[in-house]
C-alpha cells in the first residue's frame, strides 16, 4: 500500500511538471491539435519548443516589455496571436495563401517552411534589417554569378578522363545542397504531391525541392530571403545558441572563413572556452562585464550592448555588416564593403562581377567610401573601447590595416605571376575565355588569396589566434605558394625554351585608399 502511494504521489508531480507549461501560458487551439500528435512522434521537436521563450511567454505579454529589454519590434501583431504562446499553429498555418506550400493537414491550411516573413509578425525590424544583410543574398551572389559558379564547379566536379584529358563533370544537384548551398542556401520550390504512409495513416504532402535547408540566403516557396533558423534553430528559437560562436562555427570555420577556429585559439575564444559557464546568454539588454567578459560573434557582430550604467554602447542589428568597414574575404583582394547586399550587381573595369579587379583596383562604384568606412570602424571600435584602452584599440587597427595592405600586395604579386603563366599559354585563363580556376596550377594561385591571405586577414581582425596569421595558413603558406608558383613558371619557360619575362614592381595598395576607376578619374 505504501509502494502504491509512493508511485502514485510521484505521478502525479511528474504529471504537474509536464503540464504546468500550458496550465501557466495559454495555448491556441489548433496548437494544442499539434502537440496531441507530435508530442509522440515528434518528442524532440515539442520538447524544444515548451523550453523555448515563445511557448513561456504570449505576445500582448511581450509587448508590454519596457524600454531596451523589448524583444518584439513588431508594434501591431494582429489580434489573434496577442493572447496565447507562439506554437506549432501560429508558425505554420499564418500567412498560408502566400506559401505555396500550404496543404491540407486535418483540416489546417499548413506550410512546411517557416520563412522570415511569418517571423515578420513579431519581429518586423530585424526581418528588415536582415533583408539588407549581404547573409540574406546568399544563393542569389553564388548562384546568379558565373565567375564564382565557375569557382564551384573547380571544386564539386567531377573528375574524368576523356580523351586523356582530365575534365570536371557537373556535380550533382546532392552533391551542391550539402556543399556549398548548405550554407549558402537552397531554392525551395513546390515540386507537386505525395502521398505517404504515416503513423497516423495515410497522408498528403508537399515534394519540395531544395528541402531540407537551412541556408543564411535561402529562397523560401514564399518568395523571401534566409532562414532565421540558421542562427535561431528551431524549434527551441534559442537566444544563448545564437549569442554563442558555436552557431557561426557552422559555416565560419575556414579555411576560407575561418573566423571560429582563429577566434577559439585568440585570448577572446580562451576567456570564453575558461569561463563561459557562467555568463548570462539571456538577457536583453547584454550588458558589458556584467553578462559576459569577452566578446563572442555576436558581441561584435549583432547584439545590443549596453555598459553598467545602462548606457547604450552598439545597437542591435540584423545587418551584419553595419559594423564593419573592409571585407576582408578577398574576391580576390580585401576591399571596402558592399553598398548594395546584391553583389551580382558589381562590375569591375574589365566588366567581370567583381568587386575588384585582378590588377587590385577596387569597383569603387559600388563600395562604400571613406566616409562609411569611417563610421562603421567607429561603431566596432566603440565595442572594443568597453574594454580596452584607445591606444590599445587604436594600435591593433594599425596592425589589422597593415595586414590587408600587404596581403593584397602579395595577392597582387601572385597574380602577376600567374598573368605570366596565363600569357604565356601554360593555362588556359580568362583571356582565352576559359576558367581561371580548373587546372592545377590555377588552383595554387586561388589558396593564396581563397585560404591563406584570408586567414591571416581574419587572425590580424579577430586580435588573435596568431600561429594562424604565420604558420597555420597564413604568411608562410603565402610565401611559400608564391615562390611555388613562380617556379612553376620558370620551369614551365626553361621546358619551353621561352626567355623569362621580368615580373613587374608590385602595385602598392595602401588600406582605405581604393584606387579609383577610370570612370571616376
Amino acid at each position: 500500500m505504501k509502494k502504491s502511494f509512493t508511485v502514485l504521489a510521484v505521478f502525479l508531480i511528474l504529471l504537474s511538471a509536464s503540464t504546468a507549461w500550458c496550465d501557466t501560458v495559454p495555448i491556441s487551439d489548433a496548437t494544442r491539435e499539434c502537440l496531441d500528435c507530435h508530442e509522440s512522434i515528434h518528442p524532440g521537436i515539442v520538447e524544444d519548443w515548451r523550453k523555448s521563450r515563445h511557448a513561456a511567454i504570449t505576445p500582448k505579454k511581450a509587448m508590454a516589455e519596457k524600454g531596451l529589454s523589448l524583444k518584439v519590434s513588431s508594434k501591431d501583431v494582429p489580434k489573434q496571436y496577442l493572447d496565447a504562446a507562439v506554437g506549432c499553429a501560429e508558425c505554420h498555418t499564418g500567412r498560408s495563401k502566400d506559401h505555396p506550400d500550404t496543404f491540407d493537414h486535418n483540416e489546417y491550411d499548413v506550410h512546411t517552411v517557416v520563412s522570415p516573413e511569418d517571423c515578420a509578425t513579431c519581429h518586423s525590424q530585424e526581418v528588415k534589417q536582415y533583408s539588407e544583410n549581404i547573409m540574406s543574398f546568399a544563393f542569389t551572389n553564388l548562384d546568379s554569378n558565373l565567375l564564382y559558379q565557375d569557382l564551384q564547379h573547380s571544386i564539386l566536379g567531377k573528375p574524368v578522363l576523356k580523351n586523356g584529358d582530365l575534365v570536371l563533370e557537373q556535380a550533382s544537384v546532392e552533391t551542391r545542397e550539402e556543399a556549398c548551398y548548405y550554407c549558402h542556401g537552397t531554392k525551395i520550390e513546390v515540386k507537386g504531391s505525395k502521398t505517404r504512409d504515416t503513423v497516423m495513416g495515410e497522408m498528403d504532402f508537399p515534394v519540395l525541392a531544395g528541402w531540407p535547408n537551412q541556408g543564411v540566403g535561402r529562397i523560401n516557396p514564399d518568395g523571401s530571403r534566409g532562414s532565421c533558423a540558421a542562427c535561431h534553430t528551431r524549434h527551441a528559437f534559442s537566444m544563448e545558441m545564437a549569442r554563442k560562436p558555436y552557431t557561426c562555427k557552422e559555416c565560419h570555420v575556414g579555411p576560407d572563413v575561418p573566423a571560429f577556429k582563429v577566434y577559439t585559439s585568440s585570448k577572446h575564444g580562451n576567456i570564453f572556452s575558461s569561463l563561459e559557464k557562467n555568463w548570462n546568454f539571456s538577457n536583453v539588454p547584454w550588458t558589458i562585464g556584467k553578462d559576459f567578459q569577452s566578446p563572442t560573434c555576436a558581441v561584435c557582430h549583432i547584439s545590443l550592448l549596453t555598459n553598467t550604467d545602462g548606457e547604450v554602447v552598439a545597437e542591435r542589428t540584423h545587418t551584419m555588416s553595419n559594423r564593419l568597414s573592409w571585407r576582408i574575404f578577398g574576391l580576390i583582394y580585401a576591399h571596402p564593403q558592399p553598398k548594395d547586399p546584391d553583389t551580382t550587381k558589381i562590375r569591375n573595369k574589365s566588366n567581370l562581377p567583381l568587386p575588384t579587379d585582378l590588377d587590385g583596383e577596387f569597383a569603387s562604384n559600388y563600395l562604400i567610401d571613406k566616409d562609411e568606412m569611417a563610421k562603421r570602424t567607429g561603431t566596432m571600435q566603440g565595442i572594443c573601447a568597453a574594454c580596452h584602452s584607445d591606444p590599445w584599440v587604436k594600435g591593433h587597427w594599425a596592425r589589422y590595416e597593415n595586414t590587408i595592405k600587404e596581403t593584397n600586395e602579395k595577392t597582387l604579386m601572385a597574380t602577376q605571376i600567374m598573368q605570366q603563366i596565363w600569357d604565356a599559354g601554360y593555362a588556359k585563363g580568362p583571356s582565352l575565355g576559359k576558367s581561371p580556376f580548373d587546372e592545377a596550377i590555377e588552383k595554387k594561385w586561388a589558396d593564396i588569396w581563397l585560404f591563406y591571405a584570408n586567414t591571416t586577414r581574419f587572425a590580424s581582425a579577430m586580435a588573435g589566434g596568431g600561429d594562424y596569421g604565420v604558420f597555420a595558413d597564413g604568411r608562410y603558406k603565402i610565401n611559400q605558394s608564391i615562390m611555388e608558383l613562380k617556379d612553376g613558371l620558370d620551369i614551365r619557360n626553361t621546358i619551353s625554351g621561352r626567355p623569362e619575362v621580368p615580373s613587374a614592381e608590385t602595385k602598392k595598395i595602401p588600406p582605405g585608399k581604393a584606387q579609383k576607376s577610370k570612370k571616376d578619374q
